[in-house]
């Protein structure tokens, strides 16, 4: 559709929100250009040879900091990125909390996933072979990265006011389950009978008078429409740019969600990147232009880790035999590995991981899940959390590799271990893996949604 056209259909049929407590929220929304600003190496993609060359668009960061009628805060930050590492995490909640008062509850950290943005995590150094100068950029890169997160989370708290918050929901149908059954094991190719997610759910934010503010959206769909050598949100770039050029003042913020095992289909051009692109931006339209359920209440939030086990780890024979594999990504990963065993006497055995609630009133349950989740994990959820409407988020607060539902672990392939090799874990999983995160999910859930009434 037209760009024009595109704007016109939505100024046009977009409702405004009723609710009869308009002014209960605040709302304030802030953005930060964080391209880059010299060449560097780019996330991603293993096989990757050379450095960045140019960019196709800005790459963004960009905060919503929601207050509650009692004082509660929520301060939600989307990037542009292949992930946030924890040690950013860790930063930037220490950092909020001393000057913004942010409690680490109240913060959460989301990643497009984008595989057209820059190399953060130092970890990848020596999985990626990447020589010291590269090394040194991305720890320069990082550190710039946090002072404007800081400064951004700043500006969207002194941006707060009244408003209108309300959820919605859409569609979209390019993404595409990836784990293609073979006699062996899933094979990475398109696979149209796989599990999907294709909701587009939608947070709206409004000012007291109807004008809107900003849109937060989502979908479970990995960002690798490409894999050129320019700086580029891939599908979910063009989509906020989209919403944002059909809507002008409005801040559209995007939320991955549980699309690890999904791939955008068609891809590997610009053109198609732009065309999924404009498909979730429809999707997003389509909901905006439906029926918002206004939320009303206050807001509950809830952050805890819970211990996630790792398989029994290979020992030092079989790492010793597996650095002499033609593999040079499984010499890496096994060098780590024996790297680890020198230092420390012994291979972790389990892993800390990240799971957030967000209660918005009795009106939306937000999971935020760290990882690259499978959409199993979207799907159980959205069945199980009975209520309100639940959105679930992965790619968040701490993106450090794949995390598997046991039947995707039962199977193999690339999400259900192979890509370890990538990281310096030991992996996969063990089968406990999804029992672990279920059950603390629904702790954390009743946790924030309150006792039920008896």
């Amino acid at each position: 559709m037209p760009r024009f056209i595109l704007g016109l259909v939505s100024c046009l049929l977009l409702p405004t929100l009723t609710s009869a407590d308009e002014t209960s929220w605040n709302a304030g929304v802030a953005s930060v250009a964080i391209t880059p600003d010299e060449s560097m190496w780019m996330a991603g993609y293993a096989a990757r040879d050379k450095p960045s060359e140019g960019k196709i668009h800005d790459l963004y960061a960009k905060a919503l900091a929601i207050e509650d009628p009692a004082g509660t805060r929520l301060v939600m930050v989307t990037t542009d990125l292949i992930g946030i590492p924890r040690e950013l995490r860790d930063w930037l909640e220490a950092e909020v909390s001393e000057k913004y008062k942010i409690a680490p509850a109240s913060l959460m950290l989301n990643a497009s996933h984008t595989h057209c943005g820059p190399e953060l995590r130092v970890s990848k150094a020596s999985v990626y072979g990447l020589e010291p100068e590269r090394v040194r950029q991305s720890q320069a890169y990082v550190e710039a990265l946090k002072q404007k997160l800081s400064a951004l989370v700043g500006r969207a708290i002194g941006e707060l006011s009244p408003a209108k918050l309300g959820y919605t929901h859409g569609r979209a149908g390019f993404a595409m389950n990836r784990r293609l059954p073979t006699a062996t094991e899933p094979r990475n190719a398109p696979y149209p009978d796989g599990p999907v997610d294709h909701d587009v759910p939608v947070l709206r934010v409004e000012s007291p008078a109807g004008e809107l503010r900003a849109i937060v959206f989502g979908y479970a769909c990995h960002n690798t429409t490409l894999g050129f050598y320019q700086f580029c949100g891939d599908y979910a770039g063009f989509a906020q740019q989209y919403l944002q050029e059909a809507h002008p003042n409005v801040t559209a913020m995007f939320v991955t969600g549980c699309g690890a095992d999904q791939n955008p289909q068609p891809r590997s051009t610009l053109a198609l990147a732009e065309q999924h692109g404009r498909a979730l931006a429809n999707g997003v339209e389509a909901a905006l232009s439906g029926p918002t359920k206004p939320i009303e209440g206050t807001l509950r939030v809830a952050i805890e880790e819970v211990t996630l086990e790792f398989a029994e780890p290979p020992g030092r024979a079989a790492l010793e035999l597996q650095t002499k594999s033609s593999n040079k990504y499984e010499q890496r990963h096994a060098e780590a590995l024996l790297r680890q065993l020198d230092e420390t006497g012994e291979i972790r055995l389990t892993y800390p991981y990240l799971v957030q609630a967000i209660n918005f009133g009795d009106d939306l349950l937000m999971i935020a899940l760290a990882g690259e989740v499978v959409v199993d994990y979207s799907l159980r959820f959205k069945l199980e959390l009975r209520g309100s409407p639940v959105w679930v988020a992965g790619y968040s607060n701490d993106v450090f590799g794949y995390v598997p539902s046991l039947r995707v672990l039962q199977e193999g392939g690339y999400e259900g271990g192979g890509a370890m090799r990538y990281t310096t874990l030991p992996g996969p999983f063990a089968p406990t893996v999804e029992k672990l995160i279920v059950e603390k999910v629904h702790q954390l859930a009743d946790d924030v949604r309150g006792a039920p009434e008896e």
